[in-house]
Formats: structure tokens, C-alpha cells, sequence
């Protein structure tokens, strides 16, 4: 099983520029967009000057796995390849992808940290260093986010594929309801000060990785729910 496994996850090679080579082009690109700005712009007064350019890996990352169930997978199917063996072979290019880009990542932010911002002031990729100055924190953050947003594409691609628009729609509506009842509680209760502190005073590994690795993990369950009873 675990050889046809391996052979199915070769299917995602075709789709490698958005897998690999779109995602590290367009943060090469931002890297050298950023760090040419505040070269020119000099002194700004800020410590560091923060980019958002590496959520652009982030945002591929959730575009791959978005297709990769809604148009690999039915193309799997077709070729007579088991729900199960598909869904395996997917996660096993997740948990290789998240691993490659979160060292990756993890890294660079040491360069950063190391470089003062690449000469610049420049705060890209160690995000992380924000929140916490523990390097396990800072790289187990970066494979939890990693997994979140590949279970996230996961998920919603699955969704598309079982119902379509509709289901999108469907979740959309309902994660705006959902958040607004509970933001009329919170707000009702008075509860906003409470979640501050609890937020301010729990373990760093919580919110930066444990909260968005149990996530990470309900998303697949959830993806695999919905695969399991999908058609092609």
C-alpha cells in the first residue's frame, strides 16, 4: 500500500510551478521588492520595518490544495485511483511541502535576526520573533501554520467538489453568523478583557502552535469526510 501511495502522490508532479516554483518566485520577488524600498527609503524610525510579502507562499500553498481536490482529484479518480490512496498520497506532499518550506522559512528568519534585517530593518520572515524569542516555538509556529493552510485548502476544496458553490456559500454564511453570535455574547458578557489576558498570559506554544495544529488537524478530518462520499 504504501509504494501505490507513493506512486499516486506523483499525479501533484504535474502541477509542480504552483506546488514549488510560483511560491518561492513570488517571494523572491517580494523579498527583493521590500528590501529595495527600505534600502531607498532609508531611517523610518521603526526598529523593524514589516513586510507581509512571505504570506504570498501561504496563499499558493492554499491555491494548490484547493485544486488539487477540485480538479486532480477527479482526474485520480478516473484513473481508478481509491479515495483513500489519493487522500494519503496528498497529505504525504503536505507534510513534505510543510516541512521543506517551514525549514526554509525558519532560516531565512534566522538570516534575518542574524543580518539586522538584511541591512535593512527589514522584518519579513521572522514573524515569529515577535511573540516569543524560543527557537522551537518559533519553527514548530511555522509547520502548524504551514499545515493549517494546507488543511485549509484541503477542506475547501473538498467542499467545492461534494457541493459546489453552494457549499462555499453555505460556510461562508455560516462562519459569519457564527462569528457574529459569538461576538454578541463576548461583547454582552463583557468577556473581551478576560480572552486578552488569556491570551496574553497562556504558554507562547499555544496560540502560536497547539491551537493552530489542532485546527490543521480538524480541517483533514473534515476533508476526508467529505472525499470519502464525493463522486468524480
Amino acid at each position: 500500500m504504501t509504494n501505490r501511495v507513493l506512486t499516486v502522490s506523483r499525479i501533484h508532479t504535474v502541477a509542480w510551478p504552483l506546488l514549488v516554483a510560483w511560491p518561492l518566485g513570488v517571494l523572491v520577488a517580494s523579498f527583493t521588492i521590500g528590501a529595495a524600498i527600505f534600502a531607498m527609503v532609508g531611517d523610518t524610525g521603526s526598529d523593524t520595518n514589516f513586510t507581509g510579502g512571505v504570506f504570498s507562499l501561504f496563499g499558493f500553498a492554499l491555491a494548490f490544495y484547493l485544486q488539487a481536490m477540485t480538479q486532480t482529484f477527479p482526474f485520480a479518480l478516473g484513473m481508478s485511483v481509491t479515495r483513500r490512496d489519493y487522500f494519503a498520497a496528498t497529505l504525504i506532499v503536505a507534510a513534505v511541502q510543510v516541512f521543506v518550506f517551514g525549514v526554509m522559512l525558519y532560516g531565512l528568519s534566522l538570516i534575518e535576526e542574524a543580518t539586522g534585517g538584511w541591512g535593512v530593518g527589514m522584518r519579513m520572515f521572522a514573524i515569529p520573533n515577535y511573540f516569543t524569542s524560543d527557537p522551537a516555538i518559533q519553527l514548530a509556529a511555522y509547520f502548524a501554520f504551514l499545515s493549517l493552510t494546507a488543511a485549509a485548502g484541503m477542506f475547501l476544496g473538498a467542499l467545492h467538489h461534494r457541493w459546489r458553490v453552494v457549499g462555499l456559500f453555505t460556510l461562508g454564511v455560516g462562519t459569519l453568523l457564527a462569528a457574529g453570535a459569538a461576538a454578541f455574547v463576548i461583547t454582552w458578557q463583557k468577556w473581551w478583557p478576560d480572552i486578552g489576558h488569556w491570551f496574553a498570559d497562556v504558554p507562547r506554544s499555544v496560540p502560536m502552535v497547539w491551537l493552530p495544529a489542532l485546527a490543521a488537524a480538524a480541517g483533514i478530518v473534515a476533508a476526508w469526510a467529505l472525499v470519502r462520499r464525493a463522486t468524480a
